[in-house]
């Protein structure tokens, strides 16, 4: 069995020293977990509600989504499926319905052992895998038959509302109708997002 490879700390000290960095700066375990959970807050026109990130579990997910919040891509961006007692997803349509662009989509990673439950964000995509881009929906009820199983793919969770539930939960009760290309479930007063920043 092959043996793990251990540099002396004398050489670490001296690679550190050649590179300008301290021998001990490294990042510590508080740190790490800032950055494993990042948090993100969406302001909206029905109030603000909180996000916060699992990096660990979904980091192709967290990292897809934390770009678009720093290209500022959600804001401007509408509610467009309101189902109560099941979801409210937002991040792809204008007010006026425009489709924004966007990047490639992001490998799925709904086997990640988060369990689509109430509160929790997941990421939306069409009826293929790997197809999700910058929708995301948050479960107002756990939502067990959006998991994996052994012969599917679930919806990736990647997080999970820690602040403003209640905001997702009048969201979740607005009255609804078709509007744009969508034949049902749009809130008919537009629930815009105005704001998301990582705090």
């Amino acid at each position: 069995m092959r043996r793990p490879f251990f540099l002396p700390p004398l050489f670490i000290a001296l690679l550190c020293a050649l590179a300008g960095t301290p021998a001990f700066a490294q990042e510590s375990p508080a740190a790490a977990a800032v950055n494993e959970h990042p948090r993100i807050r969406f302001e909206t026109t029905m109030g603000s509600f909180t996000l916060q990130l699992d990096a660990r579990r979904a980091p192709l997910t967290v990292e897809n989504f934390l770009r678009y919040v720093a290209e500022g891509h959600y804001e401007g961006t509408i509610f467009t499926r309101v189902t109560q007692n099941f979801i409210a997803q937002t991040g792809g349509y204008t007010v006026d319905f425009v489709e924004k662009p966007t990047h490639d989509p992001v490998p799925n990673e709904s086997g990640n052992g988060l369990s689509n439950q109430r509160g929790t964000v997941a990421m939306a995509r069409t009826g293929s895998a790997h197809t999700a881009t910058s929708q995301f929906f948050i479960n107002m009820t756990d939502n067990p038959g959006l998991n994996p199983l052994p012969t599917r793919w679930g919806y990736a969770v990647f997080g999970e509302v820690i602040e403003g539930m209640d905001v997702i939960d009048r969201i979740g009760n607005v009255l609804t109708d078709a509007g744009g290309p969508f034949e049902d479930g749009v809130p008919i007063k537009p629930v815009i997002v105005q704001k998301a920043e990582l705090l």
